[in-house]
């Protein structure tokens, strides 16, 4: 158990799911192009989600291809990776207690997800899977092999926190992750404005209290 378990194991659902996020943008958001990237990335995903309702297909592109990278490239580029002095931990000390997917993780579901339409363009079959005769275009087959994949790592990754850690804590990520888009409209809405003003990275102030 590791201690940010331990120091979660008393919390109600809505305490965890607020300790995850406040987690999640004190450790992973403090510049203000990676806010702003998640702003247009949650527009993005809230797009698909109703987007979904009509064309799934069309959602699942849209959700892998704009929201998507859109909402990581800020981690990879933008974010510092030294010391982080407002918090007083190491950044591979943020990448060990992360709850969801950090960087190393990222790295590979990434992989995955450009390794999909590379093999559907060789193997329009994709092994079997997709009958020639079925009608799918390329794009329908991609689509439908990346909702799948979002599906997989998105269950796997929780029940492995509810194994590992606690069935609360899974639940907690799983809902975290399926209402992000809602949450980041709502504290990175200003961010843009900021990165006008020349503000390029938050000066967590609320984090420097919490300390």
């Amino acid at each position: 158990m590791t201690p940010s378990t331990e120091a979660r194991s008393n919390l109600t659902f809505g305490q965890e799911l607020k300790q995850q996020r406040w987690d999640d943008h004190r450790f992973y958001h403090q510049s203000r192009i990676t806010q702003s990237l998640h702003l247009f990335s949650a527009l993005c995903f809230l797009a698909s989600y109703v987007l979904v309702l009509f064309n799934p297909i069309a959602a699942s592109l849209l959700g892998w291809t704009v929201a998507m990278w859109s909402r990581q490239i800020g981690h990879f580029f933008f974010e510092p990776k030294g010391f982080d002095h407002i918090n007083k931990v190491t950044f591979d000390h943020k990448e060990n207690v992360k709850v969801g997917f950090n960087l190393q993780r990222k790295v590979i579901l990434f992989v995955a997800w450009i390794s999909v339409p590379a093999v559907l363009f060789f193997n329009s079959s994709f092994g079997g899977l997709f009958s020639q005769s079925g009608g799918y275009s390329f794009f329908d087959r991609l689509g439908i092999l990346w909702w799948v994949m979002g599906l997989a790592g998105l269950l796997l990754r929780t029940f492995w926190l509810c194994a590992s850690r606690s069935v609360q804590t899974g639940l907690v990520w799983f809902t975290k992750i399926l209402t992000d888009p809602f949450h980041d409209v709502k504290i990175y809405h200003t961010a843009p404005i900021w990165l006008l003003r020349g503000q390029w990275l938050d000066p967590m102030d609320d984090a420097r209290h919490w300390q």
